[in-house]
């Protein structure tokens, strides 16, 4: 399957358009398996293999805390010279571990499935740390830094549309089967997207990149740290992921088993989400390569905070329409915040210190990232002991007036005033290099 970008059409394929195209390829075979038995599925299949409130927010809770394997990583592998193994070995083990977890209810009592799924999806989410760590460096010298805004808004836009035909597929399969054949079916199709991105990932190249200078390993985790325009960004950035999480991993939960729709509404609802965020991506690229990465990131915070308030919604009017306008906005907002945060990582980290620059806003989100979800399991295990209408959306609309009061205030003046004087964004740059060269 070949994907033609808008703007490599018809025209011979250079080593970097190849390189485009292997991204791509490699994308959508990996959205395809997390569409399948990821988001909403995935709350479903924990929910069928008996898990509480509290267990689900710590299995949600575990991609963030994976992410403190970054560091570590970026330490000892920071002068690597081949980051295509590293890729694609830790990449395939990340979905081996997660496909494996489909077997869990054929192998295991059932008093310890739950417990297994945790920790097969912990090692997961772990190998997927250590291989994002470097692909988030190789991609940074596989994609040109003119096309990079604008190429990840249409890689996102292709792989997001798939995304949310796998999420309709699986809920509309689930809804016609018993679950416990749909999750065969669904962990079935799973396995073939593993072997496929796997191919696609054994096909990433090996370029060589510029070594850091630093031999001294602490040395080389002090630089990110003493970068204040980068740690300035990436502490706000934690705080509110930490806050974000307390309530938004949680919203499939909420939807299941607490507002009691069907799993095929909640299917449908995400799949609009997706599509929403599928189409955000290319507008936020767009935006970014206009107004740079930081400016630009901060307008998606108003937008996750709305998603949160508009839940009071449910107090009026009837549930599923209310969902569906939060989960629009919920993927305008994160569509915008998933992708600009990857680019935030990018352009504001040297090229040799990159790895490490990375892993040091991973540890930081990612342990952030990780208590909220856990915190908001446990505030979901004591809401059952309070009115109802505080469980269903009284909770979620009151951290969105949180999340709304930070992004109007600490945000603005922490990712607007973040870079330096004298140091401006990337594409700033970049638009005045094309100025000098036009003459």
């Amino acid at each position: 399957m070949t994907w033609k970008l808008p703007f490599f059409r018809n025209r011979k394929d250079s080593d970097q358009r190849k390189y485009l195209k292997i991204i791509t390829n490699e994308g959508i075979s990996g959205v395809l398996l997390a569409g399948l038995i990821g988001g909403p599925f995935l709350t479903g299949y924990m929910l069928h293999l008996g898990a509480s409130a509290a267990q689900i927010g710590v299995a949600l809770a575990i991609p963030a805390f994976a992410n403190l394997a970054q560091i570590f990583t970026a330490i000892v592998t920071h002068n690597i010279d081949n980051r295509r193994a590293y890729v694609f070995g830790y990449g395939v083990m990340y979905r081996l571990l997660w496909v494996l977890t489909g077997l869990i209810p054929f192998v295991l009592p059932q008093g310890y499935w739950v417990y297994a799924f945790i920790i097969l999806y912990f090692l997961s989410y772990l190998c997927s740390n250590i291989s994002g760590v470097i692909w988030a460096s190789l991609i940074g010298d596989m994609v040109p830094a003119k096309v990079r805004g604008r190429y990840m808004g249409i890689r996102n836009t292709i792989v997001g549309g798939l995304a949310a035909a796998a999420v309709l597929f699986g809920g509309q399969l689930l809804e016609h089967y018993s679950q416990e054949k749909g999750f065969i079916i669904l962990y079935s199709l799973a396995a073939v997207c593993m072997v496929w991105n796997g191919y696609h990932l054994f096909r990433y190249p090996n370029i060589p990149f510029e070594k850091s200078k630093e031999s001294q390993k602490l040395r080389l985790l002090l630089k990110p740290l003493r970068d204040r325009s980068f740690m300035r960004a990436t502490l706000f950035l934690a705080a509110w992921i930490f806050i974000q999480n307390v309530a938004v991993p949680l919203f499939s939960y909420a939807m299941l088993d607490v507002i009691k729709v069907s799993i095929q509404w909640v299917s449908i609802i995400t799949t609009v989400q997706m599509i929403v965020m599928m189409i955000s991506y290319y507008v936020w690229g767009n935006l970014n390569a206009k107004h740079g990465t930081k400016k630009t990131l901060m307008w998606t915070l108003p937008i996750i905070a709305a998603s949160c308030i508009l839940w009071g919604g449910i107090a009026w009017l009837p549930a599923i329409p209310v969902l569906v306008i939060v989960h629009v906005l919920l993927g305008i907002g994160t569509g915008g915040f998933t992708q600009l945060t990857f680019n935030f990582t990018i352009e504001d980290s040297p090229s040799a210190e990159r790895t490490i620059y990375v892993a040091v806003y991973a540890m930081l989100t990612g342990f952030t990232g990780f208590i909220g979800p856990i915190l908001g399991g446990e505030i979901y295990h004591h809401l059952k002991t309070m009115p109802v209408w505080m469980e269903q959306y009284g909770f979620s609309a009151m951290m969105g007036l949180v999340l709304l009061g930070i992004a109007v205030t600490v945000g603005r003046a922490m990712l607007l005033s973040s870079n330096p004087a004298g140091k401006p964004e990337r594409t700033t740059m970049v638009r005045n290099k094309k100025k000098e060269l036009l003459g």
